[in-house]
């Protein structure tokens, strides 16, 4: 089974714990969004999955296996972790024909995977020449060279512009579909709520929600309704009555939060209160991960202030 399995992980830097006690695991044929603050342990934990960094205690398996013990490691997993890592007097040709002689893998998957990540045309460039984006698909590129069962990406979609963030999305999902393994960190909430299927979420090295991306948006966010009407008092004397607590913004637009849409529509109609727009609010995987993650990030600022500009 080509899962990745992280139990009871922990991993120490002096008197800092960057992972605590960490266990999960990123199951084949879906695409699992690795989520967190900054300083939460993601880039930790992924260097220990990789056997780039030892653990202080616990394992981090690639099915069954620690990283260093596969027998054919580019073949089993794909990673980008850092786009800058390709050298910059190499072309992107040579740099990834290194790789495939080094993983024993043929040749001829270098214009393959060229061909897959939109930058054949440039193979023959120095990567020194390459814009960001360029780049990240080089980076791309690499941890697809072997055809591997698992994907680690490390924000796949920085640098990408539109045209480019549509593709990766498209691809991740394409190869979770294949029966692969997918895992993705990103801090794109809008971006990760189009592509991921599970999430893994932590908080200053702890896990803090191992679950669907759908349920764990219903758990942590609550329902909305939003309406106008011509009867305001009205309208918040009867939902008051019926336990809601209504609020109305200065261009009237009301909000009923922990409302469904079909209860408020049969209290207007009920109390024969007009109304001009009815909608119900979905809620967002960005609302879900901050009420979760609120008082876990590492650096925060301060509500209504601007850094001066130098």
């Amino acid at each position: 089974m080509t899962s990745i399995d992280v139990a009871n992980l922990t991993k120490e830097y002096g008197t800092t714990r960057a992972v605590d006690g960490l266990s999960f695991r990123v199951r084949p044929g879906a695409v699992t969004g690795f989520l967190g603050p900054n300083g939460a342990g993601k880039s930790t934990t992924m260097r220990l999955v990789l056997g780039l960094d030892r653990p202080t205690s616990g394992t981090a398996t690639i099915g069954g296996h620690a990283y260093a013990a596969l027998d054919d490691p580019l073949r089993t997993v794909g990673a980008l972790l850092d786009a800058q890592a390709a050298p910059g007097f190499r072309t992107a040709r040579a740099h990834l024909r290194i790789l495939a002689a080094a993983g024993r893998i043929p040749e001829r998957r270098v214009d393959e995977v060229l061909e897959q990540t939109g930058i054949a045309s440039v193979a023959n460039r120095r990567t020194k020449t390459f814009s960001l984006g360029m780049r990240q698909r080089l980076g791309i590129a690499a941890a697809l060279l072997g055809d591997p069962r698992i994907l680690i990406l490390d924000e796949p979609s920085n640098g990408l512009d539109p045209e480019g963030i549509i593709w990766i999305r498209e691809l991740m999902r394409s190869l979770a579909g294949e029966g692969r393994t997918v895992l993705v960190s990103s801090h794109l909430m809008s971006e990760t709520a189009t592509f991921a299927d599970h999430l893994v979420v932590l908080g200053k090295g702890k896990l803090l929600a191992d679950t669907p991306m759908r349920e764990f948006v219903v758990t942590w966010t609550a329902r909305k309704v939003r309406l106008r009407t011509t009867e305001g008092e009205r309208l918040r004397t009867a939902l008051t009555a019926d336990g809601y607590a209504p609020s109305v913004d200065d261009d009237g637009l009301w909000t009923v939060e922990g409302a469904r849409l079909d209860d408020v529509g049969r209290l207007a109609v009920r109390e024969g209160i007009p109304v001009l727009e009815l909608a119900a609010e979905e809620p967002s995987l960005e609302e879900a991960y901050l009420a979760l993650t609120a008082g876990e990030a590492e650096f925060t600022a301060a509500a209504g202030t601007a850094t001066p500009e130098a």
